[in-house]
């Protein structure tokens, strides 16, 4: 008899909460399916993309114009790379071999990507990887333009599309060094993009905190 009341109750409650979730269209059931819904992408959806992407930032939004092409989706690459020919030359990185690297018409600020674990040995020339620089909490995300090794492992370095060189800093308070990334600052690579300007929603609150130079859309520079 216990068991027929608690499986009723059961039944009772899963009733409303189905009703509460999907059906109730008063304030209560959004604030309620609003709740259900963080706690879906914090605890279940955002740990099961760190299982099987390898990294802690599976999906990163694109917060600078560093990667930016005019157009963005839209860019004209041979437009694109005529602009920018001479940079790439000093690196030996021909029009042909950067035509066939992931992301050849970079990316926008806003931009959400998708990122795996970036396996040091498997890296090469081209590929996009976000890595940790400096004192900003924010990971850096950029191109390899060049790999060399040092002390049996590989360093990389990297360098913005829409950058006309690599970053280096000019003092020692922590300003992003692109010359020299080691394995253990890589936080992950760039494999797709999930879906353009969609991270302006998060972006838009943060934007009167940025020096004037950083804010609002992109231009090419």
């Amino acid at each position: 008899m216990n068991l027929k009341r608690a499986e009723e109750k059961t039944k009772k409650g899963f009733k409303k909460f189905w009703y509460l979730l999907w059906q109730d269209n008063s304030f209560k059931g959004w604030i309620f399916s609003l709740i259900i819904l963080f706690i879906f992408i914090k605890f279940i959806f955002f740990p099961f993309l760190n299982l099987v992407t390898g990294t802690t930032l599976p999906l990163a939004i694109v917060e600078s114009c560093s990667m930016y092409h005019q157009g963005n989706v839209f860019s004209n690459f041979n437009d694109w790379f005529a602009r920018h020919d001479a940079k790439y030359s000093e690196l030996n990185i021909t029009k042909t071999e950067f035509q066939s690297f992931l992301f050849k018409n970079g990316f926008g600020k806003g931009d959400i990507l998708l990122l795996v674990k970036a396996d040091p040995n498997q890296l090469k020339v081209g590929d996009i990887i976000a890595f940790n620089s400096g004192n900003s909490g924010t990971p850096v995300i950029h191109r390899i333009v060049e790999i060399n090794e040092e002390n049996g492992q590989r360093v990389f370095s990297t360098m913005g599309d829409n950058n006309a060189k690599m970053l280096v800093p000019s003092n020692n308070l922590g300003e992003i060094d692109e010359t020299k990334i080691y394995p253990n600052q890589l936080v992950g690579k760039a494999v797709f993009r999930v879906v353009p300007w969609f991270g302006w929603v998060k972006l838009i609150f943060f934007e009167g905190m940025k020096p004037e130079s950083e804010r609002g859309f992109c231009s090419e520079n």
